[in-house]
Parts: structure tokens; C-alpha cells; sequence
């Protein structure tokens, strides 16, 4: 996050705070940024129960699963025409199933706990990686590929040592993309049935109880954790794919 980010941000929480405070806006309707840090602060110990509940146990491994699930079938339709034709507009299809129609289809089947919630994270997660993957292994030029030929590889080896290589800015978009689409299908799954834990039953109970403060402290949380969550995998990125056109010319600038 460089500087310019920083002062825009703190910029809007000054100018936040001032029009709480000159117009007396109700809590009920904005809580300044004074009254959610304080809220923050003091209920630390139940954010962070909601915290494991929430990320810990549902968001990371419907992530994982999710993910590698859909890595894995983007593999398969890559190798079958047939797959390919039967699959994908399967997969556009479903990719566009509204998470409150999921949600209560997943508590029904695995229960209240964690797992239903660690299922909605997954069936989120699952589609844009297979669409991603799948581009990205058609990303590899024709120049390329016919060198790999010229070089008498074979299918297996043109994908291991190049279209693979090629694929993972797609797959890593793939990545940071579901990062934030795990972390709302859980805290939504939460609402319609979870254990007396979790930051989406705490963001409706509260809401309930029109305590705004905590709500508004559940949501800093969240969006703390999601950005935590695609920072850390655009540094992997970053990592692993340096080679790539994009981060040479950064580094250039």
C-alpha cells in the first residue's frame, strides 16, 4: 500500500468523523469512525472468536477445496473436447447462482457448523477458477507451441513446462478473486443458520439489536481479513510469476 493510498484513506475517515459530528448523524444510521474503533477495541475477544469461526474454519478450507477442485476439473476439460463442450456452459451457467439461493441448500445438507459454511466457500470458489485455468492454458502462443513440437515434446511436457507457466497469472487471478468471494459466501451462509459464533450471525444479531457499532466493527474485520488475504496472494504472485511481462515493467517504472 503506498503512501498516496494511505493518505486518501485516512482523508476519508477524517472527513467521516467530521460529518458525524457537525450534522449529528444518529449511530443508528453511521457510526463515526471514533465510536467503531472503540467498538473494535473493547470486543476484541469475541472478533476474534468470530474471527476462527468464521475464517479459520469455513473460509479456508472451502477456499482450498474450492479452488483446487476447480484447478483440477479445468485440467480435465482442457484435455477432453468433450468435457470442454459439456462443462463450460455448464459452468457459466452456475457461476451465476446467487449465493442467498445456495446458502440455505448447504445449511440443509451439512448442518449448522462450520462445514455448510466451508461448502458455500467452495461452490463460490469453484467456477472462477475453472473459467480462469481454463484461459490460461490457451494462453500460450502459437510460436511457442510449435517450438515445443520442434523439440519433439510431448503433450504432457508442453503442459508441464510451458502452458502451465503461462496459466498462472490466470490461475492467481483466479486466487485473489476467490479470496474475497469465500470470505462473503461464508459470512452470508452464516445468516441463515450457524452456531452462536461467527461474523455474519454476529452482523445479523446485532443489526437486530441495532448495536451498529459492532456491526460496523464485524465489517472492519472482514474487509481487514479479505485484504490481508489478497495481499498475501499478490506477493506470492509476485514471487512465483516475476518473470512475467507485467511485474518486469513494474519494476522498470
Amino acid at each position: 500500500m503506498n503512501a498516496a493510498a494511505i493518505a486518501f484513506g485516512l482523508g476519508v475517515l477524517a472527513l467521516w468523523q467530521i460529518v458525524c459530528a457537525a450534522f449529528h448523524v444518529p449511530r443508528i444510521l453511521l457510526p463515526p469512525p471514533s465510536a467503531i474503533a472503540l467498538a473494535f477495541v473493547r470486543d476484541l475477544p469475541m472478533l476474534g472468536a468470530d474471527f476462527v469461526q468464521t475464517t479459520l474454519r469455513s473460509v479456508l478450507p472451502g477456499f482450498a477445496l474450492g479452488s483446487a477442485a476447480g484447478f483440477l476439473v479445468a485440467l480435465a476439460v482442457d484435455a477432453s473436447g468433450f468435457l470442454r463442450r459439456g462443462v463450460l456452459p455448464i459452468a457459466g451457467l452456475a457461476g451465476a447462482l446467487p449465493i442467498v439461493g445456495i446458502a440455505p441448500i448447504m445449511v440443509m445438507w451439512f448442518g449448522f457448523d462450520w462445514p455448510s459454511k466451508a461448502a458455500v466457500a467452495a461452490v463460490m470458489t469453484f467456477f472462477p477458477m475453472l473459467i480462469n485455468t481454463v484461459a490460461g492454458l490457451e494462453a500460450a502462443g502459437a510460436m511457442e507451441r510449435d517450438l515445443m513440437r520442434s523439440y519433439s515434446a510431448n503433450p504432457l511436457q508442453t503442459l508441464v513446462k510451458l502452458r502451465l507457466p503461462a496459466a498462472l497469472p490466470f490461475v492467481f487471478n483466479a486466487l485473489k478473486l476467490n479470496s474475497t468471494l469465500a470470505l462473503i459466501g461464508a459470512i452470508v451462509a452464516e445468516f441463515f443458520g450457524t452456531p452462536i459464533v461467527g461474523m455474519g450471525f454476529r452482523i445479523s444479531t446485532e443489526a437486530a439489536r441495532l448495536d451498529l457499532d459492532v456491526v460496523w466493527a464485524e465489517i472492519l474485520l472482514a474487509a481487514i481479513t479479505g485484504s490481508t488475504l489478497f495481499f498475501a496472494l499478490a506477493q506470492l504472485e509476485r514471487a512465483v510469476t516475476f518473470w512475467h511481462p507485467a511485474f518486469q515493467s513494474s519494476s522498470e517504472k
